[in-house]
């Protein structure tokens, strides 16, 4: 075992607000969603700002084996006008009575229920230029408006 110790630090939430989801059913992959983010907003120490509206959207599968992949693709606007690409790949899996819950739009404890993500950031702000060399990892959990996410920066 290694002395090494994973350390994060808290970089923003994000919440999102999702329209309408298109349902394209049964791939070869599983059945395949693709939801549009209308907008949102984030807020952390160090920035915070707006989601901007489409292009924007999470391309959702759901397994076989009841996993949801998420595939998302936002462009984030700081409250000092700077645009950052944020992308991310996440999963989202719970016993299916909970997830039933979660899809009716109940509230369900997120801890009753596993949602990570792993966000990537690319941005051409020299103030922001941190994003483009970070790994980050999301938290999230679902509410009837759309996602939140704790975003967290690995150090």
């Amino acid at each position: 075992m290694s002395d090494v110790e994973l350390r994060t630090a808290h970089l923003f939430t994000i919440w999102l607000e999702v329209d309408a989801i298109k349902d394209l059913g049964a791939t070869p992959y599983g059945n395949r969603r693709i939801a549009a983010v209308k907008g949102g907003r984030f807020e952390g120490e160090e920035l915070h700002g707006t989601v901007e509206p489409a292009p924007a959207g999470d391309w959702l599968l759901q397994r076989r084996d009841g996993v949801l992949m998420l595939d998302v693709r936002l462009t984030l606007r700081t409250q000092d006008d700077a645009l950052i690409y944020m992308t991310y790949r996440g999963m989202r899996h719970g016993p299916q009575w909970v997830m039933d819950r979660l899809n009716k739009g109940e509230k369900v404890d997120p801890s009753e229920y596993y949602f990570r993500t792993a966000p990537m950031f690319e941005t051409a702000s020299e103030k922001y230029s941190f994003l483009n060399r970070i790994m980050s990892i999301g938290v999230g959990r679902r509410e009837a408006a759309g996602p939140i996410y704790d975003i967290f920066q690995v150090l």
